[in-house]
């Protein structure tokens, strides 16, 4: 009989960013191998796996629980209390953001951590996410029969700072998907040329800098290449709402989009920045390489492990640094050409089939241990 696992899919009840991409994708990928009868947890149980579209559908209901962190708290509440009346026993429960919850009935469970965001920069957290994290999250990862991480960077914070043994954590990299990520041929280059930044709008995406970095071009550059946002609605992030606004003539915020117009706007893009401050991967920078655009990112936290020498670096606490490097790439063609070549070169060592591959190896691990 094959293995009865059970994901926990609440991440993917909202814009289909960061974790939610990662635990779709997987999901994805894992139900095709037919190794494993799977349900999906989402505050109910249900063995079908949420599509995007769907998951679309619920983002007003959830932006409404996001604002009001009481009902948040209720909610999320009345969803771990309850998990484990109505759920079944599994084999193995996979948590594939941070937490499990205890209450879902499991012989095995498998956590994924993405990073210490909340412990380290607990400013660019909303209080009562690190509140929660911080009364939970040691205590529950504890109790996980395995960690799984997207970074030996991300690795050697869970041994330092959780005390878990090295055995107990493995690294598996993230993929993007090249069928809808890959560089637009018939995608002529617009009139007018522009710099692309993808995050959501809040801190720790280090917009505030960029958007000091880029007032600080000479004007004539700024009528060369503007700059385009793309990202989901952040929080704390009425000083970056401002200063978009100061330079509406030169700066556009497009919001959420679908990937297929976010792959053409990657592929029209005259050059690529991803100036944060600190993250657990970074899928961005990887797909702004497949589709053939020179990329610029910060040096910090897993960014250089991810991409490699196919970008070129800045210091994301450096205004100046962020200005130079923008300067310096979009004056170098022959710059531009080597980054293109190396970043799609670069990317097509990341694919999700291959971390999909990779789960499943340490859930049938953990299951035969």
């Amino acid at each position: 009989m094959k293995p009865r696992i059970i994901i926990d899919a609440l991440a993917l009840l909202g814009p289909l960013t960061g974790i939610g991409r990662y635990t779709y994708e997987n999901a994805r990928e894992l139900s095709k191998t037919g190794s494993y009868r799977i349900d999906y947890f989402y505050g109910y149980v249900s063995d079908q796996l949420m599509t995007p579209a769907k998951a679309q559908g619920r983002k007003s209901l959830r932006a409404w629980i996001v604002k009001n962190p009481l009902v948040k708290s209720i909610i999320r509440s009345i969803m771990f209390r309850f998990a484990g009346i109505i759920s079944p026993r599994y084999d193995l429960y996979w948590q594939p953001n941070f937490i499990p919850n205890h209450s879902i009935k499991a012989a095995k469970i498998v956590a994924t951590v993405h990073d210490f965001s909340w412990e380290i920069y607990p400013e660019f957290q909303p209080s009562e996410r690190v509140k929660y994290f911080r009364k939970y999250f040691y205590t529950s990862i504890q109790q996980c029969n395995h960690i799984i991480t997207g970074s030996h960077f991300t690795k050697r914070e869970i041994i330092e700072r959780a005390g878990i043994a090295p055995e107990k954590v493995t690294v598996i990299y993230h993929g993007i998907d090249h069928t809808v990520f890959y560089p637009r041929k018939d995608d002529k280059k617009p009139a007018q040329k522009y710099i692309l930044a993808v995050g959501s709008i809040e801190p720790r995406k280090n917009l505030k800098n960029l958007l000091s970095a880029y007032a600080k071009l000479d004007r004539n550059f700024k009528d060369e290449y503007h700059l385009i946002l793309v990202g989901a609605p952040g929080w704390n992030n009425q000083d970056i709402v401002d200063e978009i606004k100061s330079l509406s003539q030169w700066v556009k915020y497009t919001g959420y989009v679908s990937d297929d117009e976010l792959a053409k706007l990657y592929t029209q893009a005259s050059l690529f920045i991803y100036p944060s401050i600190y993250e657990g991967f970074g899928i961005p920078p990887l797909e702004a390489m497949a589709c053939g655009t020179p990329v610029i990112v910060s040096s910090a936290s897993t960014l250089p492990e991810v991409c490699a020498d196919a970008v070129y670096y800045i210091d994301p606490l450096d205004v100046k640094s962020i200005t130079q490097g923008m300067v310096k790439v979009l004056g170098d063609a022959a710059l531009q050409k080597e980054l293109t070549t190396k970043g799609l070169i670069r990317a097509k060592e990341f694919h999700w089939e291959k971390s999909a591959r990779e789960h499943q190896a340490v859930f049938d691990k953990v299951l035969k241990g």
